[in-house]
C-alpha cells in the first residue's frame, strides 16, 4: 500500500496510488492542500473529514467515484473542482464546508446525493449542468446565502421539478452555449 506525506501542510499522493481510502486523511487539521495524480480514480467515505485548513481542491478526470462525506467539515475549504468523470456527488461531500462560496457541477453528474451541500454557510452559487436526473433532500440545507441556481439554457422548468419549491426563485438560466464549426 502506498504511503501517503505531508510535507509544509500539503498531501503528496504518490504516483501509481489509484485510491485514496476511508479516513486516510480524517482530522488532519494541518492539511492545506492536497497533490492528487492522474492515476486516482477513487476518494473514499471520509477521506478528508474535519481538515479544517484545506482551502482548495482539483479532482482529476481520472477520480470516477468520490466517497460520502469525503470532504465533510472542511470548514477554510474555499474551492473544489469536481472531476469531469463525476457520474453522481455523494452524500454530504461538502457538508459542513461553510467557507465554499461557489460550486459547478461537472456535466456527466445525473444524481445529486441527499445534504451534498449541506451546511454550507457562505455558498452563493451553483451552477448546474444538463441532465441532472435526481437531487435528493436536504441537498442544500442550511444554504442560508444561496442566491442563484444557474442551469442550462430552457431548463428552468426541468429543475423546477428536481429542486424544492423554495429555491424555484433563485433559478437562473445561463445563455445557450454557441455552436462552433468545425
Amino acid at each position: 500500500m502506498a504511503q501517503f506525506e505531508i510535507k509544509d501542510g500539503v498531501a503528496i499522493i504518490p504516483n501509481g496510488t489509484t485510491e485514496i481510502g476511508f479516513y486516510a486523511f480524517k482530522g488532519c487539521t494541518s492539511l492545506e492542500s492536497i497533490i492528487i495524480p492522474d492515476s486516482v480514480t477513487e476518494i473514499g467515505r471520509w477521506a478528508f473529514d474535519g481538515c479544517t485548513s484545506l482551502e482548495s481542491i482539483t479532482i482529476p478526470n481520472s477520480v470516477t467515484e468520490i466517497g460520502d462525506y469525503a470532504f465533510n467539515g472542511c470548514t477554510s475549504l474555499e474551492s473544489i473542482t469536481f472531476s469531469a468523470s463525476a457520474t453522481k456527488i455523494g452524500i454530504g461531500v461538502v457538508d459542513g464546508c461553510t467557507s465554499l462560496e461557489s460550486i459547478v457541477i461537472p456535466k456527466g453528474v445525473k444524481k445529486i446525493e441527499g445534504r451534498a451541500f449541506a451546511d454550507c454557510a457562505s455558498l452563493t452559487t451553483l451552477t448546474l449542468p444538463i441532465g441532472v436526473n435526481k437531487i435528493e433532500e436536504q441537498v442544500f440545507d442550511k444554504c442560508s446565502a444561496l442566491a442563484t441556481i444557474y442551469v442550462p439554457a430552457k431548463k428552468a422548468d426541468y429543475y423546477k421539478q428536481r429542486l424544492p419549491e423554495e429555491l424555484h426563485d433563485k433559478i437562473v438560466e445561463l445563455a445557450p452555449e454557441k455552436k462552433t464549426k468545425k
